[in-house]
């Protein structure tokens, strides 16, 4: 992706860092694991988050040293997730939302196979945006997550 899009910020989803990470875990040890790993994935910043890091690796490490390198091959791509508020990482912890919209506008455009202009592709993606509410009532579920974080 750095190739095509040099400038793009990439994050990995949180939520399968986390999964990944009690996957390779003992089902006894899940809890206390928790707790280790909330003050990472809540710290203020990057340098809170290793210092937090590095007490789970001194605690962890011996027994679950997959875990510990799991979590630093991910370190570059978890760190812009720090940088936005606590608000708004509840809203991006998952790259579901994203990918849900990336299905679907593949989907209406492969039913529509072309399209006379740019711009008409445009008001396709738009459309399909807009109508992401599965009600018809006109509401924008997905906005009402961002909600909090507008304040």
């Amino acid at each position: 992706m750095a190739n095509v899009w040099p400038l793009t910020t990439v994050q990995t989803c949180i939520l399968h860092l986390i999964r990944g990470t009690f996957r390779l875990a003992s089902k006894r040890d899940r809890d206390a694991l928790k707790r280790g790993i909330k003050p990472i994935c809540t710290a203020v910043n990057a340098a809170a988050a290793r210092e937090a890091l590095d007490q789970l690796a001194e605690t962890w490490g011996q027994r679950y040293g997959a875990i510990i390198r799991l979590r630093e091959n991910a370190w570059s791509e978890f760190i812009p997730f720090l940088d936005y508020g606590l608000e708004i990482r509840k809203v991006i912890c998952s790259t579901s939302a994203i990918e849900s919209l990336n299905a679907r506008d593949r989907r209406a455009i492969k039913a529509r196979g072309h399209f006379p202009s740019g711009q008409a592709a445009l008001k396709c993606l738009y459309l399909v945006t807009r109508s992401l509410d599965p009600t018809g009532t006109g509401r924008a579920r997905w906005a009402m997550r961002w909600k909090s974080s507008w304040r």
